[in-house]
């Protein structure tokens, strides 16, 4: 401001008398915005002058614009001043406050002073001195968000924005804004949820503050237990269950999953129908004048229950009481009898006498012409009863008076020893030769001599009930059995079927390798086994020899009740070793899986050899684990030890998978070729045992194994060869079918049925072989292997024996046993371990990969996101499907590009290497 004519301004001015100025205007603050001056005006009346004085100093009176103008009511003279003030002039003082004026007006009577106005320089600084953060809070719980806006002049005023809306607190009671610029919120509700942010603005500019992400989140909880379903069997042991959901309410934006099981099994018993019969007879009643007594009886032992049908006849019956002493015509009947009558009934008995002698001869006659008939097979039968079929009871008489039975004559065979022999007995011509085997399994015992029924299929599941006679030679026999044989005399070759529970005794497979906190996998070959220790499980610096065994077939659980082994029994150790994560632990099973008609559960076997139930697959719970695939059942555990699967059929329909394999090799006879056909368990362990047996004894596979679902419903299975080349080969009549009880197949415990057919070519020019085998449940499921093959061995054609030959990499140790690389799988972890606002979060990960039931074991590890991946990995071990987890996370939008973008150089393996753009 300008001071050149501060003298000649006088304090007062002599006026007249009159009144004093008044203000109709006084000069207002000011705020200087970037560049611009702004202007201060006053007004007064009466007024002579008006000048403004800025920080103590007149303003030079050129600086001033003054207008003058009369006020028609009181005819008062009235004057109006304005000045500029600059932001050069602001920035140029230095006082020890802000830069002021006022104006001073004079009139006759003397000089009256407005009020002093400020001037300053406008601003907002860029940054918030606090920006609000994100929360996440429980439904109805509070929030409360600080905003300390950026420093300005004037000061800046705070608008809250969620979701890019103004939020105005007039409206909702529920929300607060008034308090030192926070937000308040008393009680969240869903709708809260969003993205907040702060607005400060002043006359210079607005300022954003960083957007606070608010998630609103509901743990679930249960709803009411539905009621019980009804017993799903109509007679007899069955199941009822009830279930519960997590929609009350259901978990929203990361809340937590509801604790507990979803579903509850208890079994029912529903009672069957009792049909009604007869008591015994009463005693007859007395003789009534009509010659007759009477006897009654009551559908009582038992009375019809539960539906069950009435008996089925009278329940009284009458008859004559006198013996024909009854007077009839006033004489007694035993008078009245005829002598044509007595003539009669001599008659008859003498004319049944008679064809019942003629009967007896022709008889005698057709057994003797059969038995000539079948003389080239040397037979001596006895019981017919063995035209049913391989299984059935047989009874052999001596030749002559020296021999003894070889088999006792009421021996049933033993369909569940645990051992018999597997090499086909060769039948020689009747010479004194010793008895020959394909494997050389048995001692010749030139005493014992005997002559076979050689038309039927005889089973050698030879027990300790059998009896042998004669001289006997001590020998040395596989798996320990020290048992006599004698040479078999015939004259053709008979034929052999083998019936084996166990083809062999083994040592239990086993892999081992030393394992540190990079982790790995463990794997027994061809066997579907396996054991994936996950990165970070084992503590660093500290390593352990780990293995993985499959025990042997005679496994110590013995199966209650109607369960069923349904794959081997497995054990991992040591038993010492602590693990941070849970493991997985794979078992390959043969069920086929339905809730409906199979209860399936865990075992594990205790320090004392007994075993206890860990779990059942459909349970929820937070100690372990089980995804139940198709062919095998993968397991999260935190402990190590012996573990089996283990099956409760809950109904006829249950399904147990079985693998029919059919092998071919020559026998000790040139002539003959024997088929073997087994129907084993379909678990690749199963079939990995039944395929070192075969190579021992030289067998080829002939056909690619099938698929044969057998049902729990106590039908038998039948194994029979058909479509045999007639003019090429030949089988003994009778011998081409099969028949085995259901609880032998039902029950097997791990042991594969074995049924062995011989067939003989007429000449050796015959060097193929084509026919049919049919394996078939009776009411049930069949399949039909093709036999198309060259019994020389330099012709045969060769089939793969398993899909996944793993026995190169038993163990793999660190980050060459996982698909999915170390530092992908750290970034999936930490983007998924934590809740979003839109629950795309380790939850919607998990139903990705199909999993969906009993979420609350994953809620309580603390990493989510990577027991699921170690679940994947588990799962995926030979296909490794990489692309299917990237569509997954593509489908969830967390990630935009695809996690097959693994170069040579991230997978040493060079069967898992991708050449894909990008990665995640």
């Amino acid at each position: 401001s300008g001071n050149d004519n501060s003298e000649a301004l006088p304090e007062s001015i002599p006026s007249a008398p009159g009144t004093l100025p008044h203000f109709m205007e006084e000069p207002d603050d000011a705020y200087i915005i970037k560049s611009n001056p702004i202007v201060l005006r006053c007004k007064a009346m009466p007024a002579m002058q008006i000048f403004f004085k800025c920080n103590g100093e007149w303003v030079h009176q050129n600086e001033h614009v003054s207008e003058e103008s009369m006020d028609e009511a009181t005819g008062l003279k009235v004057r109006e001043v304005f000045i500029n003030v600059t932001r050069q002039q602001v920035e140029d003082f230095h006082g020890p406050e802000d830069y002021w004026c006022q104006c001073v007006a004079w009139s006759h009577l003397g000089t009256s002073k407005s009020r002093k106005a400020s001037v300053r320089i406008a601003y907002l600084r860029k940054n918030f001195e606090q920006d609000p953060q994100g929360k996440e809070v429980p439904i109805e719980g509070m929030i409360v968000l600080h905003c300390r806006p950026p420093e300005g002049v004037p000061a800046a005023e705070v608008e809250w924005l969620k979701n890019e809306e103004p939020i105005d607190s007039n409206l909702d009671e529920n929300i607060d804004t008034r308090a030192d610029h926070n937000l308040i919120i008393r009680q969240a509700r869903l709708s809260d949820s969003g993205n907040y942010t702060c607005m400060a603005a002043n006359i210079v500019a607005k300022r954003r503050s960083m957007s606070a992400t608010v998630v609103v989140y509901v743990n679930g909880g249960w709803s009411s237990w539905t009621e019980w379903s009804s017993c799903n069997a109509r007679c007899g042991r069955g199941w009822q269950k009830r279930s519960r959901t997590c929609t009350n309410p259901a978990p929203l934006n990361g809340g937590a999953f509801c604790e507990g099981m979803s579903v509850q099994k208890i079994t029912c018993t529903s009672l069957c129908p009792v049909d009604g019969n007869w008591e015994v007879w009463s005693e007859w009643s007395v003789c009534s004048p009509e010659c007759e007594h009477l006897r009654v009886r009551e559908c009582i032992a038992p009375p019809p229950r539960n539906g069950g049908k009435y008996c089925e006849g009278v329940g009284q019956e009458s008859e004559n009481c006198t013996e024909g002493l009854c007077i009839q015509d006033k004489k007694p009947l035993h008078e009245i009898k005829s002598q044509n009558i007595e003539t009669a009934s001599d008659i008859a008995l003498y004319s049944g006498l008679g064809a019942a002698v003629i009967a007896v001869a022709v008889l005698v006659v057709g057994v003797t012409l059969y038995r000539r008939s079948q003389s080239e097979y040397g037979v001596d039968v006895i019981d017919s009863s063995a035209l049913t079929g391989g299984f059935q009871t047989f009874n052999f008489k001596t030749v002559r008076q020296g021999n003894s039975l070889l088999l006792n004559s009421s021996m049933q065979p033993d369909l569940t020893v645990s051992r018999t022999y597997s090499g086909p007995i060769c039948l020689q011509d009747p010479m004194d030769k010793e008895l020959m085997t394909e494997s050389s399994l048995f001692n010749p015992l030139s005493d014992i001599k005997v002559k076979v029924q050689s038309s039927f299929m005889v089973s050698l599941g030879v027990t300790e009930r059998a009896e042998f006679h004669g001289k006997a030679h001590s020998g040395t026999f596989p798996h320990g059995n020290n048992r006599g044989f004698g040479t078999i005399q015939a004259r053709n070759k008979a034929t052999y079927i083998q019936n084996l529970s166990s083809i062999s005794t083994r040592s239990e497979l086993k892999t081992t390798a030393i394992f540190g906190h990079l982790g790995g996998r463990l794997v027994v070959p061809n066997t579907g086994v396996s054991l994936l220790i996950p990165h970070g499980a084992i503590p660093e610096e500290s390593s352990w020899e780990i293995y993985l065994a499959i025990n042997p077939r005679e496994s110590s659980l013995q199966p209650e009740g109607t369960e069923v082994l349904l794959g081997p029994e497995v054990t991992c150790g040591p038993s010492e070793v602590s693990v941070s994560t849970p493991f997985a632990l794979t078992i390959p099973h043969c069920a086929e899986v339905n809730a409906e008609h199979w209860n399936i559960h865990l075992k594990k076997r205790t320090q004392q050899g007994k075993w206890e139930e860990v779990m059942s697959v459909e349970e929820e719970t937070t100690s372990c684990y089980c995804l139940l695939d198709p062919y095998a059942c993968h397991i999260l555990l935190n402990s190590f030890g012996t573990y089996a699967l283990i099956g409760e059929p809950i109904s006829d329909c249950a399904v147990r998978q079985l693998k029919v394999a059919v092998f071919g090799c020559l026998s000790c006879n040139s002539l003959d070729y024997n088929l073997r056909v087994y129907c084993m368990d379909n678990t690749p362990c199963a079939f990995q045992e039944v395929v070192l047996d075969e190579r021992l004894q030289g067998g080829q596979l002939l056909e690619e194994p099938k698929l044969l679902h057998f049902r729990g419903n106590t039908f038998s299975l039948q194994i029979s060869v058909l479509d045999i080349p007639p003019f090429l080969w030949r089988i003994k009549p009778f011998t081409a079918c099969q028949e085995v009880p259901f609880s032998r197949v039902w029950g097997s415990s791990q042991q594969p049925l074995h049924c062995a057919f011989s067939l003989e070519r007429y000449t050796p020019a015959t060097t193929q072989l084509s026919c049919k085998i049919c394996v078939r449940q009776v009411k049930g499921h069949e399949q039909i292997l093709q036999i198309q093959t060259s019994i020389l061995e330099n012709e045969r054609e060769t089939i793969a024996f398993f899909a996944h030959d793993d026995s190169n990499f038993p163990a793999q140790m660190g980050a060459k046993a996982f698909k999915i690389p170390y530092s992908i799988r750290q970034r999936i972890c930490a983007t998924f371990d934590t809740p979003n606002a839109k629950g795309k979060d380790w939850q919607m990960l998990a139903q990705k990969n199909s999993i969906s039931r009993n979420l609350s074991y994953f809620a309580t590890q603390s990493s989510p996101s990577a027991v699921i991946l170690d679940l994947w990995e588990a799962r995926h071990q030979h296909d490794g499907d990489l692309d299917s987890l990237a569509c997954a996370l593509e489908e969830i939008g967390r990630t935009h590009s695809k996690i097959s973008d693994i170069t040579e150089t991230e997978i040493e393996e060079p069967d898992f290497s991708y050449s894909r753009q990008n990665g995640l």
